[in-house]
Formats: C-alpha cells, structure tokens, sequence
C-alpha cells in the first residue's frame, strides 16, 4: 500500500487516520474530500507535503474519482454525510453522498481492480431496548431508522454486491459512537465540551437515557488499518470497544472532569426517531485479526479529549457560533 486514497480525509475520523498513516508508516496519502461544513483543512495542517496531496472534489464526480483510484494501491472510503439531525431536515445529500458517491466509488475500483475498505457504522442496524443485553453482530438484521442510517445501509449493500458479483477486494467495518479530537462540534460530545468552556450549560436530549457503545477514534483506526492489512475481502468487521454508556452519564462525566456542578445541564426537546440503544460485538475483529483498543477506560479517553479541545480553541471556535445557532432554531 505505497499510496492510499482517502475519501472524506478532511473530517474527523478520516484526519485522524491521515495523520495515523503518515506518522506510523511509508505509505503516501491522497485525500479526497469535498470540504463541506464538517471537514476542515486545518485537521490537516502540518503533514508531509511529500507524501500528502488534497484533493478538493465530489466521490460523485466519477472522472476525478478514476484518476485518483488510478494511483492508488488502496482506497479507504471515510466520506459520508453523518449528522442524523441534518438527515432530518434535508435527506438528499445523504442519498446523494453516501449511496450515488459509493456506487461511483465501486465503479472506479471494479476497473482498476484495486483494494477497498468500506467504513460505516452500528446504526444501520437500527437500534435496541435499553433492557436488552444483546448486542449487534456481522450477521444482525438491518433496520435503520433515519436517512442517513438508510443511506449508509444502502452504500453497505452496494459494497457487498460489488465484491460478490464483480469480484472487488472490499472489506467493510460498522462501528460505534467515536469521539476524540478534530470532531466537529456539533456532535453530542464537542458540544457540551465547547458549551461548557463557554460558559454555556450543556444540552441533554430528553431524558438522556440513550446508550451509545462509545470509542476513542484512535482506537476505530487502529482497527481500520488492521482490517485493511489483515482482512479477509467480502468480510464484515465490527468495531466496538466496550464502552456502553447513556447520554446523561456522558454529561455528569464530562461535568465532573471539568469541574463543573452535576446539575449543569439542561434538557431539550427530544429528536424525532432517536435511537435507544446501540451496543457492539467485537469478537470477530478481536479473535481473528488480534485488535484490541488503546483506551480501555472511557473516562481516560474523555479527559483526553476535554484536553484537546481546550488546547486548540483555534480549530473549533470559528464553527461554534453557527453550530449553536442550529440548535436554537430547532430548540436544541
């Protein structure tokens, strides 16, 4: 894998393994990403120009996406629409991305022949009863409950098809709710970090007994670059890292570590088909391809993530304010 091309390389999950790749080994990056408002260049600030190229454009636009699987030995494909609350209020850029620009993806490697790795994520298989001890396996029925987890279910399938009818060398990962650095702050956990070094109270959906199974998005790539090295092609991989927690124990958690009262929050109404419970079963990743996490202990991770934030005001702040405007005018 002399050069990797990296769809969605400028958005949180996908800079983060950029910058994994790049430190930890030889291989050259090509990142792809169309630079809507969830990427940011300056996720990408400070890389090996010799070794890393950006690349502004659509996964849609199918002669640029040619060119660049032409130089490529392996595609990781991060680019996703991935707000459910965007999903919502607009689904068509969720069809648009993530199944109209995977299929144009497929397309393009089917005739270059070269190896793909499919990211996507646990809530295609909708959710589950919060009493329930279950958890999502490779072979869990699909039921996704929103635009964007429909869209990713159907980019999934796509995906599958392809390396069953055409012979693509494609691997897929479904995995739980990351976090950690260079995460958008719209996102449940960057939202009440950046609330609270505002001065603001952080904002609960509900009740805020929805569980999420969470991992430090060190540690999803970690097992992105193992499946990409060591799985088997037609392969479904989960990735999960034990870390089942409801939202409100989130918040008292990242309260307390920044040293603010257990009661600083507040509630807001709930969204619209809001998953109750997701949970991950990592066996088959774990048994197979020996990945184990780095952050065994979510507060570890959380309270290096907390640090991160109030370390790098310079990259989050200028989305803030916008973001929070969002959320007022829907009463979030």
């Amino acid at each position: 894998m002399a050069t990797l091309l990296v769809t969605g390389g400028a958005g949180f999950i996908g800079s983060n393994f950029v910058h994994r790749v790049l430190e930890r080994t030889d291989s050259s990056v090509i990142v792809l990403d169309a630079m809507t408002y969830a990427a940011n260049e300056a996720s990408l600030a400070g890389l090996p120009a010799d070794r890393f190229r950006l690349v502004r454009g659509s996964v849609c636009d199918a002669d640029l996406v040619d060119a660049l699987v032409a130089e490529a030995d392996a595609v990781v494909h991060f680019a996703a629409e991935s707000h459910n609350d965007n999903s919502l209020e607009d689904p068509y850029p969720f069809v648009d991305t993530n199944i109209v620009g995977t299929f144009t993806l497929l397309q393009a490697i089917r005739r270059h022949g070269t190896r793909l790795h499919h990211i996507s994520t646990d809530e295609v298989y909708g959710d589950l009863a919060l009493d329930d001890p279950s958890r999502f396996t490779p072979t869990t029925r699909y039921n996704p409950s929103s635009p964007y987890s429909a869209s990713k279910a159907s980019s999934d399938m796509l995906v599958r098809a392809w390396a069953r009818s055409y012979g693509v060398a494609a691997t897929i990962s479904n995995c739980s709710n990351n976090y950690g650095p260079r995460q958008h702050v719209e996102k449940f956990i960057p939202r009440q970090i950046t609330n609270i070094i505002d001065g603001l109270r952080p904002r609960l959906y509900g009740a805020g007994l929805n569980v999420r199974d969470w991992i430090h998005v060190d540690d999803h790539n970690a097992a992105v670059w193992t499946i990409l090295e060591h799985g088997t092609p037609g392969e479904t991989y989960l990735i999960g890292a034990d870390g089942e927690m409801n939202n409100r124990d989130v918040i008292a958690m990242i309260l307390e570590l920044m040293g603010e009262p257990a009661d600083a929050v507040d509630h807001v109404n709930d969204r619209p088909g809001h998953d109750l419970r997701y949970a991950i079963d990592s066996s088959k990743l774990r048994a197979e391809l020996g990945w184990a996490p780095h952050y065994t202990s979510f507060r570890d991770g959380l309270r290096a993530t907390i640090d991160w934030y109030r370390g790098h005001e310079e990259w989050w702040r200028p989305m803030k304010r916008a973001t929070e405007a969002g959320y007022a005018r829907r009463g979030q």
